[in-house]
């Protein structure tokens, strides 16, 4: 039998000493352990290994300080050069080297059937971000940034709204807390924890009474100065991420501006709020925690909320004095003077859609009743009070998003979620989203299309909306709302609002049934690989009305991660989950005097002190995802393969993925609630060795049985690498 050769360029910036880790070979047996066997120099940064006896296997190729390849597989021999790419025959740069080889080269000694990788050894290990070009490669650590992590107090800031007081009196909880100093201090958490992308809310500048979340931009040119310090920029953040091998994600917002329009392209016309006085009060007496006098903004010694340029001459003259608002101010609007108690709040607070600038905005009104579920309404109306509908069909607005967002990119960003997809026209949208990559060729984009079903549309399936509005849409190309195959992939995939509704019905309730049937309609997708996945975020849960944080049993997490990272997709977790924080409490505040501590929202530092990280990171959850992504990054088909041979059966779910471009294939168990006997048919036939347990199955008649305890699941990757990682709780 003829050995297998392999001949290896060492890439650019890496050690002098290489080693080759093998497995998965044929004929089967012949394995390393990590870090596998080290190459000889031959010259010219050429190196060879010859396999006696082999005819193929699975290989990775590395340094010994961190730098390594991807999985790869050779059935024949090959030269792989410095830039990853393999050749049939010496390439030029071998000139003069083949020779020198071929004589100081040897063989090295076949180890002994079935030895394996040890637990935890080199599987999982993060590749380096310039290797990662597929974003499917990713698993996505999804955080509020100012309620992760404090780094520096000086910055904090209390919106108007919702303040929290203590006993005595004094406010507590700011609602800008969390900042970019304290997201560098804790990117080693996130990336023990095992996520390689951090998806942050809009940094971009932000006004309106409860702004901490982004979502309201006054400044899409501008990062919020209230995320920042010195030496803890924007920049600084995505460079520090970078260093550690994370990717970051930039939440976007298209749809809408704040209530007060964009600094210096368009204004939306407001009486200053320090002369704002509520019913039965008067001038200087707003007592309301950091608000002491008026409601104006406290950081700011003119206590105005905006420093817009277009500012009509009488808001600019008063901009730069009168901190207090007692100066008597004419509305020009009415003719009255305030301040006056209990005066129109609407002419400080609210929206005249009639009066608003149409070269930016639409003026169709606000969203209401039946609106919701109609496509022009949503996409021509406005979203709320502090949610102002942009006109993004006009050049004037496209030029100015698509151009901030450019610098971003520019400055490293690596990937966009792009929100309130669903109120922006699809074709429309992908004017943005197609400008983005065609700026960044090869940028990861995905949207938020939220719904509380199956989002199937007009395909039917008790969905009450057109799929104009739905999420499948916004991933194809075709006009046809009943035909999905009307159009190709549009290259904008969606976070998968459809799978996330299932678990209500099914992970809440400790069962896996009807999961198949949202799985059965993948096909509607553009490519469902890329769909980002999902537990809850900061808006949804799958409980009751999908309000609240999940509040199911430990264990019920613990399943649902369990598909969620094996099935088709790119999972995401809500920053929190890995510790079941504030476990059932709603997502946003809902009672009229909730605030934000009292919701998924609050503040998650206190979790992070050097004091009492050690006991966040011990927690079963936390343990049981860091397992699930180390096995996600080790086998390429569960980041990249489609879902085939989906069986389900509530106590359990088998499938299979294959994904032939890295030869990866892998058949998956899953049980919940009690122990399961799986067998998936129609199989290939070859060696498998269970990522969970380690356990080795001899596949000759295409049927694959093993056992899989409560809770748990089996990943039976043909040819694979054996146990990775250690057991918990709920992977076992």
């Amino acid at each position: 039998m003829p050995d297998l050769t392999l001949h290896f360029e060492r890439p650019d910036g890496w050690a002098d000493t290489l080693y080759l880790h093998y497995w998965g070979t044929h004929p089967h047996g012949a394995e390393t352990r990590w870090p596998g066997v080290p190459l000889a120099a031959a010259g010219a940064g050429w190196y060879r290994l010859r396999l006696p006896g082999l005819v193929a296997a699975h290989c990775v190729l590395h340094d010994g300080q961190g730098r390594q390849t991807a999985d790869e597989f050779r059935d024949r021999d090959g030269w792989r050069d410095r830039h990853g790419h393999w050749h049939r025959r010496p390439p030029a740069t071998m000139a003069g080297t083949a020779a020198a080889m071929d004589s100081r080269v040897g063989s090295v000694p076949t180890p002994s059937p079935g030895q394996m990788p040890a637990a935890g050894d080199a599987a999982g290990a993060i590749r380096p971000l310039a290797q990662r070009r597929d974003f499917r490669e990713e698993t996505i650590y999804f955080l509020i940034t100012t309620r992760f992590y404090d780094g520096d107090p000086s910055n904090n800031f209390f919106c108007r709204d919702r303040i929290e007081f203590d006993a005595a009196g004094q406010p507590v909880d700011p609602h800008w807390r969390g900042d970019f100093k304290g997201l560098i201090e804790r990117l080693d958490y996130i990336k023990d924890l095992g996520f390689t992308a951090i998806w942050i809310t809009p940094p971009v500048e932000n006004r309106s009474g409860l702004d901490y979340h982004g979502y309201h931009a006054y400044d899409w040119t501008r990062i919020d100065p209230r995320l920042e310090s010195p030496g803890a920029s924007y920049q600084d953040l995505i460079d520090a991420a970078h260093a550690r091998g994370i990717k970051i994600i930039q939440d976007v917002v298209v749809n809408h501006a704040c209530q007060f329009g964009i600094r210096g392209k368009v204004h939306i016309d407001h009486l200053p709020i320090k002369y704002y006085v509520p019913q039965g009060s008067e001038p200087g007496r707003v007592d309301h925690g950091p608000y002491q006098g008026n409601l104006g903004n406290y950081a700011w010694p003119n206590r105005d909320d905006i420093d817009n340029p277009l500012a009509p001459d009488w808001w600019r003259e008063r901009h730069d004095r009168d901190p207090e608002g007692i100066e008597p101010l004419v509305d020009p609007r009415t003719g009255e003077t305030v301040p006056k108690s209990g005066y129109n709040p609407g002419r400080f607070f609210g929206i005249d859609a009639n009066t608003l600038d149409a070269n930016w905005f639409h003026q169709e009104g606000f969203i209401c009743g039946g609106d919701w579920e109609s496509a022009h309404p949503l996409q021509q109306k406005h979203l709320a009070g502090d949610c102002i509908d942009l006109a993004t069909e006009r050049q004037n607005v496209k030029d100015y998003l698509i151009g901030a967002i450019n610098r971003y990119l520019d400055m490293g960003v690596d990937a966009l979620r792009i929100d309130t997809v669903k109120h922006v026209e699809r074709g429309n949208l992908l004017e943005y989203v197609n400008a983005w990559k065609a700026h960044k060729p090869g940028l990861f984009v995905f949207g938020e299309n939220l719904v509380k079903g199956y989002g199937w549309g007009d395909l039917g399936g008790g969905d009450n909306g057109p799929s104009q509005i739905r999420p499948w849409w916004y991933t194809r190309l075709g006009d046809d709302p009943r035909d999905p195959l009307s159009g190709g992939d549009s290259g904008f995939p969606q976070l998968d609002f459809g799978l996330f509704s299932t678990f209500r019905d099914t992970v809440s309730k400790g069962t896996y049934g009807g999961t198949g049937q949202i799985l059965s309609m993948d096909w509607i997708y553009g490519d469902v690989t890329r769909m980002v996945t999902f537990l809850q975020n900061h808006d949804v849960g799958p409980d009751n009305d999908f309000k609240y944080r999940f509040k199911g049993e430990q264990w019920m997490a613990a399943v649902a991660y369990n598909l969620i990272w094996t099935a088709r997709g790119i999972p995401c977790l809500y920053y929190g989950e890995e510790i079941e924080f504030m476990k059932g409490t709603s997502q946003d505040v809902e009672g009229e005097k909730d605030t934000l501590s009292q919701t998924g929202r609050a503040y998650f530092g206190d979790h992070l002190t050097d004091e009492r990280i050690g006991t966040t990171q011990a927690h079963p959850l936390y343990r049981h995802i860091q397992r699930l992504n180390q096995i996600r990054r080790t086998i390429p088909a569960l980041q990249k393969a489609p879902m085939s041979q989906v069986s389900e059966w509530g106590s359990g779910m088998s499938f299979v993925r294959d994904w032939p471009a890295e030869n990866s294939y892998v058949a998956v168990g899953l049980a919940i609630g009690g122990d399961q006997s799986v067998t998936v048919t129609g199989v290939r036939n070859g060696f498998y060795r269970d990522a969970i347990s380690g356990r080795e199955v001899e596949v000759g008649d295409g049927v694959l049985a093993f056992r899989v305890l409560a809770n748990s699941a089996g990943i039976y990757v043909l040819g694979g690498p054996g146990r990775i990682g250690e057991d918990g709780v709920y992977l076992r």
